[in-house]
């Protein structure tokens, strides 16, 4: 299936790794023109060049912190003025530290809200004069199957994503008319380094080791297993495209099932 997604401007958030990579590579492996971003410029640079080694399209990194408002505004400014606009945002940032709501200090919070609500919310303010003027605009926020289903000792996360989601269907109301599509992707349990480091907190809590911890967690999903990135981007990709031109205002699950409820 051709995704029309050929020369299509596109800014992934905090891309230098995990899920945002893996989008970003998928993006442009479908033709596109891509921005990734990243805190550690040096994770970013060997990103670029593996994505840009294999598809053999334009790739740019620009390094900063989205959830820092000077450099936020510097990324989008550099964003637009090398692609020559935007089509297309996918708004992520590094979750917030696992912790259950006693062990959690108040200043915690503020942190997981600046880091997880602001930051999208930051993003989507400046992207949306550059989105107004393309004609296949989309936003993709990427939030967590724990928006639909709390997961333990992530009070955090839990929280603030909700948050999130509340945003991008407030957003797809507004938006729609304008003709900029708005969704969410939800991700479950995936092979990330952030997983990997959250296997190591729970492996520690329970004593355990860390391959037990994911067994164990994978065991809880009707599939058995946990996804790959690559699964992630797959649908990521294909909510941004005009291929789901009819898609807006949905939050989808990419979860291997984890989530229970019909609804």
């Amino acid at each position: 299936m051709d995704l029309g997604l050929q020369d299509a401007r596109v800014f992934v958030a905090a891309s230098s790794r995990g899920l945002g990579a893996a989008t970003a590579r998928r993006f442009s492996l479908e033709g596109a023109r891509v921005v990734i971003n990243g805190r550690n410029a040096e994770s970013l640079a060997d990103t670029v060049q593996a994505i840009r080694d294999e598809s053999g399209n334009e790739v740019i990194g620009i390094p900063g912190d989205v959830a820092n408002p000077h450099d936020l505004a510097e990324i989008m400014t550099s964003t637009t003025l090398r692609l020559g606009g935007l089509d297309i945002l996918v708004t992520n940032a590094g979750g917030p530290p696992a912790g259950n709501f006693e062990s959690t200090p108040l200043d915690a919070w503020e942190k997981a809200f600046e880091l997880t609500v602001m930051s999208t919310v930051r993003l989507i303010h400046a992207a949306l004069p550059y989105l107004r003027e393309s004609n296949r605009a989309a936003i993709l926020t990427i939030t967590s199957v724990s928006i639909k289903q709390p997961i333990e000792n992530l009070i955090l996360s839990n929280s603030v994503r909700m948050a999130v989601g509340g945003l991008t269907k407030s957003l797809a109301n507004e938006l729609g008319p304008q003709g900029i599509r708005v969704n969410s992707i939800l991700p479950g349990w995936t092979r990330t380094e952030r997983v990997t480091e959250l296997m190591q907190s729970r492996a520690r809590a329970q004593n355990m080791t860390v391959e037990e911890a994911i067994q164990r967690q994978a065991a809880g999903t009707p599939l058995g297993r946990m996804g790959e990135p690559e699964e992630f981007a797959n649908v990521a990709v294909f909510l941004c495209s005009p291929a789901a031109s009819y898609v807006h205002g949905a939050m989808v699950p990419v979860d291997g099932g984890s989530i229970r409820a019909t609804l």
